[in-house]
């Protein structure tokens, strides 16, 4: 079994190139616009779960998840000739949110700072003075 360092370098490599390969050499509309977020790979190299996304979100999910999947032959043997594996994972594919709900967040955030600049400033309150310093 790979260390947990050799392991990342496995998952970073298989990020960087499917990336790569999914801009250059996939001709799937299905595919287009979408983002390699992270890759993990199991300990037995047997699988690698790659999570995607998309600037339109959830509403290309389906779309995109299927074109992967009718893909994942041709992307799994395209990886397999770039990196030097004896055995090369299985690529599954998964949806990530992480993106959206971080666009969510900012977007909660934003409309917080919105509300204090439209609402008054109140006063600061003064701490109260302690009796026992005058002595």
């Amino acid at each position: 079994m790979p260390s947990k360092i050799r392991l990342k370098r496995i998952e970073d490599r298989i990020r960087e190139d499917l990336a790569e390969l999914l801009v250059r050499e996939v001709a799937d509309p299905r595919l287009a616009g979408i983002s390699v977020t992270d890759v993990k790979v199991d300990r037995e190299l047997a699988y690698a779960d790659v999570f995607v996304s998309a600037v339109e979100g959830q509403a290309r999910k389906e779309e995109v998840l299927e074109g992967l999947r009718h893909a994942a032959g041709f992307l799994r043997s395209a990886l397999a000739a770039n990196i030097e594996l004896r055995t090369f994972p299985r690529l599954r594919f998964h949806w990530d949110v992480t993106p959206e709900r971080a666009d969510h967040i900012e977007r909660l955030l934003a409309s917080l700072r919105e509300q204090e600049g439209a609402s008054p400033a109140s006063p600061t309150p003064t701490p109260p003075e302690d009796e026992d310093d005058e002595a």
